[in-house]
């Protein structure tokens, strides 16, 4: 974790403000468009927020937080506790949706999806590449960073504030980036082709019975059983392999685990890389694994 001091908290939308977070002790970890940190919150909550300032400015992270009517005390937090001066600590930074070189690019955010969006066009504009975005909102108040977006980039920018635009409209040849609501990331998996997306909540799959298996700690040789009713990163918490973790939905990465035999099944929305598991939601198709712990 890095030490951070909350520099400033800056209303940047209904319901949103962005936080300004600047190392304690000297430069922050350097960063790509479209990652995200975690945030450890003094509530003993933490939580993930992508990175939506300048990679090139490791003085200082900053991220954007929308208040969730629903909140489960993060964003709560938040919007109504956190003031400037405050310590927070804060992950490294992760990247599970990177910007991939290419000619063109369409960028499409929904809402607080805007967030990995604002350093990605940035990137690309600077890169020489064609690049446009198209941004959707409720309205014009709850769309963070648009008017600076707008005076920013200009024509590249497209915003819709009253309804989501015809996707089908839109041209299909280009490297197509999507964040946002899941009905809008789903709209656009049925039209793109070339389309990476980066999601906020778990996609809704039907998966087999959860069945028990054992897993093995390769460090210390500890065998541990995994029964139906209990998740693999709570079977390790309690067994003292604690193992960081955020979103427990298979979406923000940070639990992830090296997989040194047997054969997991996987259930997150990331996309594990071959030989790795997230163990919040994640199983074993086979008896038994052996981890990395």
């Amino acid at each position: 974790m890095q030490k951070t001091i909350l520099d400033r908290v800056e209303r940047v939308a209904d319901d949103v403000v962005s936080l300004v977070l600047r190392g304690d002790e000297g430069p922050l970890a350097p960063w790509e468009p479209g990652a995200h940190v975690d945030l450890a919150l003094p509530n003993w909550l933490t939580r993930q927020y992508s990175l939506c300032g300048d990679p090139g400015d490791l003085s200082a992270y900053r991220i954007a937080v929308r208040l969730d009517p629903l909140s489960r005390g993060g964003s709560e937090y938040v919007h109504w506790y956190l003031q400037p001066g405050r310590t927070l600590e804060v992950s490294l930074p992760r990247n599970h949706f990177p910007l991939a070189p290419a000619a063109e690019y369409l960028f499409l955010a929904g809402g607080i999806g805007i967030t990995p969006i604002v350093p990605m066009l940035r990137a690309a504009v600077a890169s020489g590449a064609a690049a446009s975005l198209v941004y959707v909102g409720r309205s014009a108040s709850t769309m963070p960073f648009a008017a600076d977006l707008v005076a920013t980039y200009g024509e590249r920018v497209r915003l819709f504030d009253h309804g989501r635009p015809d996707l089908s409209a839109l041209p299909r040849e280009q490297e197509v980036y999507c964040c946002g609501p899941a009905s809008m990331i789903a709209a656009a998996e049925a039209i793109f082709p070339r389309l990476h997306v980066e999601r906020f909540e778990p996609t809704r799959r039907v998966f087999g019975p959860d069945t028990p298996f054992e897993v093995v700690c390769a460090r210390s040789g500890t065998r541990l059983r995994v029964p139906a009713d209990e998740s693999l990163l709570d079977v390790l918490n309690h067994a003292g392999r604690p193992v960081p973790s955020g979103c427990r939905e298979g979406v923000c990465g940070s639990c992830e685990l090296s997989v040194l035999d047997g054969e997991p099944e996987h259930r997150d929305d990331i996309g594990a890389p071959a030989g790795r598991l997230y163990p919040c939601v994640s199983r074993a198709r086979s008896p038994r694994l052996v981890l990395d712990v």
